[in-house]
């Protein structure tokens, strides 16, 4: 839903009634994520996707509808449909989409609160009962002191509660399943719990042309991108327009104290050993999902030296990424940019990197547990 706050935040000012229709459940090979939306207005304004086209003029129908009716409803789709566009996920997956209208003035405000929650940067999950024994499309927002909404029962809402917290430390997205009082262990309630926590960092080190590049590519992917080098003439706003700050600082000072989670990517492309070797070392001690590490296979082989000798271990090396990218035979700063980017979404969603004419199977990989598409 991320994608549609502008156009919800409209409707919701100008008093617009629309139906939102989101992914809860991929099954196999699917275009879209969970969490994925579409919105219809009563007035046929449509705005978001849920597959990339496979499954939406069917869903345009259902919200219709449902503004019609006020029932919420849950479509599934999959390869062997005959409807929506004639032949369902073409991709072969099967997707669940939860479709609720926006009508009534308690929802609107209800939701309201959770744009205004999101864009101001505040982390908040939304828990939606999806189907089973409570009212579907009951919702409940959860931040980190406080909640609003109820899905129908004390003990579901206590447990929903507690589930939806821990999702959104992760910044994890997905389905939980309980008895209808939260009984854990039982399958009476599908409730999906969609998490908005903000945007995962990217930290950028040596203010070169490759990290402009870098830089541009990353705000692009949804990464609040930082851009830090020591010296001032280089480290400035004017090089990295696209960045979300420039910090003039040296590299592992910088990052001592700066905040970096298990989904925050690290690109060092400074291959100047008084930078790297203390900022890799401090870089390696932190949760970082992605240390990649640009120069050439020599410089490299002198990097691990250095930081072995700095005691940084076989396991810590193991994590570098080096030299940083996958092989596509860049050459300019932006084609290294899309190089480098390539690995970090490789690594993210375990990819082999190779064309996926090459292969066979499922071409869409399921997130690991914990992680959310930026």
């Amino acid at each position: 839903m991320r994608e549609l706050l502008s156009e919800l935040r409209d409707w919701l000012a100008a008093g617009t009634p629309f139906a939102l229709a989101t992914v809860v459940a991929v099954r196999g090979s699917a275009p879209r994520a969970p969490g994925a939306a579409m919105a219809v207005t009563a007035t046929g304004t449509v705005a978001g996707s849920v597959s990339g086209g496979c499954v939406e003029s069917d869903l345009y129908e259902v919200a219709t509808e449902t503004l019609t009716t006020g029932r919420t409803q849950l479509r599934t789709y999959g390869i062997s449909d005959d409807e929506a566009f004639g032949a369902g996920l073409t991709c072969g997956g099967t997707i669940d989409v939860l479709v609720q209208p926006y009508v009534e003035a308690g929802d609107r405000d209800a939701l309201r609160e959770l744009v205004d929650t999101i864009i101001s940067g505040e982390p908040v999950a939304l828990a939606t009962v999806v189907s089973g024994a409570a009212q579907p499309g009951a919702r409940r927002t959860v931040l980190a002191g406080r909640v609003r909404g109820s899905l129908g029962d004390e003990g579901l809402d206590a447990a929903v509660t507690d589930d939806a917290r821990g999702l959104l430390a992760q910044g994890a997205t997905g389905s939980t399943r309980y008895g209808p009082h939260g009984e854990r262990r039982m399958q009476d309630v599908t409730v999906f719990v969609q998490t908005y926590a903000p945007a995962p960092r990217m930290l950028v080190f040596g203010a070169i042309d490759h990290a402009a590049a870098t830089a541009s590519i990353g705000a692009f992917l949804g990464y609040r991108v930082t851009v830090c080098d020591a010296r001032p003439a280089f480290a400035t706003r004017e090089r990295f327009p696209t960045a979300d700050e420039v910090v003039c600082a040296w590299p592992h000072t910088y990052l001592e104290s700066t905040q970096v989670d298990r989904r925050t990517v690290v690109c060092v492309l400074t291959h100047d050993p008084k930078f790297d070797v203390p900022l890799l070392a401090a870089a390696l001690r932190t949760p970082a999902a992605y240390i990649g590490v640009m120069g050439s296979r020599r410089t490299h082989a002198d990097r691990v030296a250095r930081l072995r000798e700095a005691g940084v271990d076989e396991a810590g090396l193991a994590r570098l990424a080096s030299p940083v990218g996958l092989d596509l035979g860049a050459r300019t700063p932006e084609e290294t940019a899309v190089s480098i980017a390539a690995e970090i979404i490789q690594h993210r969603w375990g990819g082999t990197g190779r064309p996926l004419g090459e292969l066979t199977g499922t071409i869409h990989h399921p997130p690991e547990p914990g992680t959310r598409p930026a």
